[in-house]
Order: structure tokens, then C-alpha cells, then sequence
């Protein structure tokens, strides 16, 4: 199995067009190694991140999980359960409440290094390190999962073999059909209704499949310039693509297919995390220049001729000292988690309305933080209410950490 992702904690401060080799069945190594704490970390960008106001909140590291024998990569939740994909292709899942398992029970072993993990309904969807997607689902009497698809599916992938309009070119001389990711399936997004499923790739492309029979309805080539490594679709129906080309593009659906609204240029490396706030309207991005870049809309993109309207950075979150690795939105909450080996939680409008506050920092991974979930009970949607949320913390230490996190009323 080959893994190297382009997000530079793990690697050189290159692109991964730069870096990778091409072998499919050893392990990549950079060629160089650059300190993190060198990346430009965006000074004209204005910070709108406070001081710590630990007096705010209260956490405290409830259980680690440690029955991965590779790093955990991934994390998806469903109404009962903690689903972690490792870069070794293991899935298990475990109870997402205390009293936690000290072992957790195995989906799928080995079927390629997971990338992303999503829930839709009574199935749990992968992506993997050897190019495909999984579909699972669990079989009710025995609590065992079984492997129910593998996108793209015998009938995609029968119907484009005979055609010459069905291959596209993904390297020089070389060719696919276009229902086929060629490189790692790095980050996966559903949308508002789960009716679509999007699948962002190293190979620079995203597909979007129908969720009721997982047919691949578009195939979006050479979307970036170099590997996409996040993606994320708003509940209007905005999908946004972040990639090692240090850009984040906007795509909408009109009519039938999927085009590009804006670019969005900003980060001075390689766009590692991408999270969007419950209204669609706020956008969050994490790189490797150590900085959380804040997006805000505009406009609803649909008339505009100037792409540079459809949203705006308003500043920057600061505090990690190393790459961003992983993003997540929950209420007025913002979660990061970072190759510095924490994570920090931030507020919005604390202190100021469109500011942010800095309310902890979770400190106990011993290697960089790669994926993160979040969970909230109580009323988070009221600032004048008391909740509490479970944080789920993925790390290359080979462990996932569940955290509470008590918030205060404003």
C-alpha cells in the first residue's frame, strides 16, 4: 500500500504532484523535510481569535481507545456508535457513550488504508488508499458488517468499458473511464438530504454518485491542479474542494452537472481541512501555513459575474504551531485538530460578535491529531444555555481519545 498525503505534517512542504512516488505497493518517503514552524502562517490575514478564556468551559479526557495497530485516519458517528478507519485498512466501530469497550469490534481488516468515513441511514460509506469506495451494512441479528458495494459498481464500471466517450485522461499516454477514481479517495461529503454522494481524490477529480443505487452520475476532471484532500457541501447545496495546489473552489449544480462558481486564494500551502458552518453561510479552512482561515458569503453565487463575491476571508483563527489537520463545526463551536498534537476549541461572538475565543486546549495525543468527530447535547443553539459536547480525537499516536466538553452560557 502507497500513502503520501500531501498535508505537510507527515512530509516535505511540497505539493504532492512534487513528492510522490508512484509505487502502489511500498510506502512513499520524502525527499526533503522542512520544519512546519517555517510555513508562511498568513500575517496579512487579520486574527480574529482572542485570548484563552479557559473560564468558559470545562473538558476532560474521558476514555483512549487503543486497539489500532496503525494510525487512525478517520472517524464518522451514527446515533449509537464511534466508527475509526486506520491507515493499516481496519474499521471498527465502538459505543460512541461511556461505559467505552476496550475493544473495538471490526467492520472490514485490510481492504486499503481508509481515508474518510460517512454515515448515511443504516450504512457506513468509506474511502480508501487503493482507489475505491465501500459500502457497508450491518446485519441486524448477528451485529456483523458486510460489504453491500464497491463504487464504482460492476454495472458503472460494465456500461463504460465499451465506450471511447467513457475514458478520460488522468496521466500523459494514459487513460481510465471516468466513472474510476485513479489515486487515493481522500475525503467524502453527503449532501443536505442524502441523495448524493461526493468523493474528492489525489487524482485532482470529484464524483458525485446517487445514493439510492450508488450510480456515478458526474465525474469533475482536473478540478484542481494538484490533489484534493477535503470536501465539503453546504445545505444549499454548495460543494467546496480543498487541495494541495493551495486553493479552495466553489462548485454549484445547475441543471444537470456541477460548475465552478469561485476560487478561492488565500493559503500559502497546501489546503489540508475544510468545514462549513450549520447555515452554509461561514466556511472554515485549515492548512499547512498553521493558520484557520474564516470565510464568509457574500452572495448565494448564483448571478454573480465577479467570483471573487461569493465569499470573502474575514480572518484567521492562530494558536497551533504546526499544520492544520482536521476541522469540524458544531453549533456556534469550531474544532481543530493539528500535527502539533492538540486540539483547540473555539467560540464565535464570545467576546465580540463576529469573533472568536479560544475556550481550550486539549492536550494528551503524543503524535499529530488526523481526524476528528464531534457530538452536542443541550440546547447549543441557545448562547444563553449551558451544553456539552463528546469530542472524538484520531491521532498517528495509534489512538482515538474521547472528550468532554462543558460549555457555559455567554
Amino acid at each position: 500500500m502507497s500513502f503520501f498525503p500531501c498535508s505537510c505534517p507527515l512530509s516535505c512542504n511540497k505539493t504532492r504532484s512534487e513528492c510522490q512516488k508512484k509505487s502502489t505497493h511500498h510506502q512513499s518517503e520524502p525527499s526533503t523535510s522542512v520544519s512546519l514552524l517555517s510555513q508562511p502562517s498568513l500575517p496579512l490575514v487579520p486574527s480574529l481569535s482572542s485570548p484563552l478564556q479557559s473560564s468558559t468551559v470545562e473538558h476532560q479526557c474521558l476514555a483512549t481507545l487503543t486497539d489500532h495497530s496503525s494510525y487512525v485516519s478517520s472517524l464518522a458517528l451514527s446515533r449509537k456508535s464511534l466508527f475509526t478507519g486506520s491507515s493499516n485498512g481496519d474499521i471498527r466501530v465502538w459505543p460512541r457513550e461511556p461505559p467505552f469497550s476496550s475493544t473495538g469490534n471490526i467492520v472490514s481488516a485490510g481492504s486499503g488504508g481508509v481515508k474518510s468515513l460517512v454515515i448515511l441511514e443504516d450504512k457506513l460509506i468509506s474511502a480508501h488508499q487503493d482507489h475505491k469506495i465501500r459500502v457497508w451494512k450491518t446485519n441486524d441479528d448477528s451485529n456483523k458488517y458486510k460489504c453491500v458495494a464497491t463504487l464504482p459498481t460492476m454495472n458503472d464500471r460494465f456500461t463504460s468499458l465499451f465506450s471511447q466517450k467513457s475514458y478520460v485522461e488522468v496521466r500523459r499516454h494514459k487513460k481510465s473511464t471516468w466513472v474510476h477514481h485513479v489515486d487515493a479517495v481522500s475525503s467524502l461529503a453527503l449532501s443536505l438530504d442524502g441523495s448524493l454522494l461526493y468523493s474528492a481524490s489525489w487524482d485532482r477529480s470529484f464524483k458525485i454518485w446517487r445514493a439510492s443505487d450508488f450510480k456515478c452520475l458526474e465525474s469533475i476532471e482536473k478540478a484542481h491542479d494538484d490533489a484534493i484532500n477535503a470536501i465539503v457541501v453546504s445545505r444549499d447545496g454548495f460543494c467546496y474542494t480543498g487541495s494541495g495546489d493551495k486553493t479552495i473552489k466553489v462548485w454549484n449544480k445547475k441543471d444537470k452537472s456541477h460548475s465552478l462558481v469561485a476560487t478561492l486564494k488565500k493559503h500559502l500551502s497546501a489546503v489540508n481541512a475544510l468545514a462549513i458552518s450549520e447555515d452554509g453561510k461561514v466556511l472554515y479552512s485549515g492548512a499547512c501555513d498553521r493558520s484557520i482561515l474564516v470565510w464568509e458569503r457574500l452572495s448565494n453565487g448564483d448571478d454573480d459575474d465577479d467570483e471573487e463575491l461569493h465569499m470573502t476571508v474575514v480572518g484567521a483563527l492562530r494558536g497551533h504551531t504546526k499544520a492544520i489537520m482536521c476541522l469540524a463545526v458544531a453549533c456556534d463551536l469550531v474544532l481543530s485538530g493539528s500535527a502539533d498534537k492538540s486540539l483547540r476549541v473555539w467560540r464565535r461572538g464570545l467576546l465580540e460578535k463576529d469573533g472568536y475565543s479560544c475556550l481550550a486546549v486539549l492536550e494528551g495525543h503524543t503524535k499529530p491529531v488526523k481526524c476528528l468527530a464531534v457530538s452536542v447535547s443541550g440546547s447549543g443553539s441557545d448562547s444563553n444555555s449551558d451544553y456539552s459536547c463528546m469530542v472524538y480525537s484520531g491521532s498517528l499516536d495509534l489512538s482515538v481519545k474521547v472528550w468532554n466538553v462543558r460549555v457555559s452560557a455567554v
